[in-house]
């Protein structure tokens, strides 16, 4: 099991636990005590979790936006798979403007080889777009968030208001009917928004995991993108009254949207 993969078990065995043990994970991944023992390390590093004792605790009280260390190893699959349905959607020659969350970053690794204009909201983005010789790259101004390193406050609003887009690619923190596309941080959730308004199409990436939930600060409704990209352990019952309303879901993976 590599790495990454280690350290996803230990993040998901964290949000079903108050603790884990180490002789607990080196049964789950089959790595030895000491590579276990270096993997907690990693994450104490990045805030995902505390050492105690033979183990860990999470450092992630409720309500609180998981480190972005700890978002980057959950669900990385149907991210990926998101991410690249999400590309297919996105023509050469388009103005891009890429949300800073961790599906975002994965849209961004599938952009080499493609020929558009992208300015990512975030800097992890920025420098993963920089070396792509296709694109061309716009920098908004702004504040970066301490670990998230997305790019947020008055510069970065001004930076989007000062342009117009083919198509916004958002990642929200969370998803319901009732409550909309919501983001942990006021600023992150203004960002978004304002994304949204200077862009002509809208598409948001919301892996399963998010939907039926909702962090502190409102984005927009809903119905609000004109596409909602999706995988299967999406509830089948929301997503067609999406369709209702007349947004168009798309679970990736599958060969016709919901």
């Amino acid at each position: 099991m590599k790495s990454a993969e280690r350290q996803r078990v230990i993040v998901e065995r964290l949000q079903g636990a108050s603790r884990i043990a180490v002789a607990e994970l080196v049964e789950l991944t089959g790595a030895s005590d000491m590579t276990v023992r270096r993997d907690l390390d990693y994450l104490a590093a990045r805030g995902v979790l505390k050492r105690v004792h033979g183990g860990a605790v999470s450092a992630m009280p409720a309500g609180v936006e998981p480190p972005f260390a700890a978002r980057s190893t959950a669900a990385v699959e149907a991210k990926r798979a998101i991410a690249a349905a999400a590309v297919e959607q996105l023509r050469d020659g388009d103005s891009i403007v890429l949300d800073s969350g961790t599906t975002a970053l994965e849209v961004a690794r599938l952009l080499r080889g493609r020929t558009m204009t992208v300015m990512p909201l975030s800097l992890q983005i920025a420098q993963e777009l920089v070396d792509n010789p296709g694109i061309r790259l716009l920098l908004p101004g702004g504040e970066p968030r301490k670990g998230e390193q997305a790019l947020v406050g008055p510069l970065t609003l001004a930076s989007l208001r000062a342009l117009r887009f083919d198509v916004a690619v958002l990642s929200p923190c969370a998803f319901s009917l009732e409550s909309g596309l919501t983001a942990f941080d006021l600023g992150d959730a203004e960002v978004k928004l304002q994304a949204l308004a200077v862009a002509t199409r809208s598409i948001a990436l919301v892996d399963g995991a998010k939907w039926d939930r909702a962090a502190l600060a409102y984005i927009c409704p809903a119905d609000r993108p004109d596409l909602i990209i999706t995988d299967p352990s999406a509830p089948m019952d929301e997503r067609a009254a999406l369709a209702e309303r007349g947004v168009l879901v798309q679970v990736a993976g599958e060969d016709q949207n919901s």
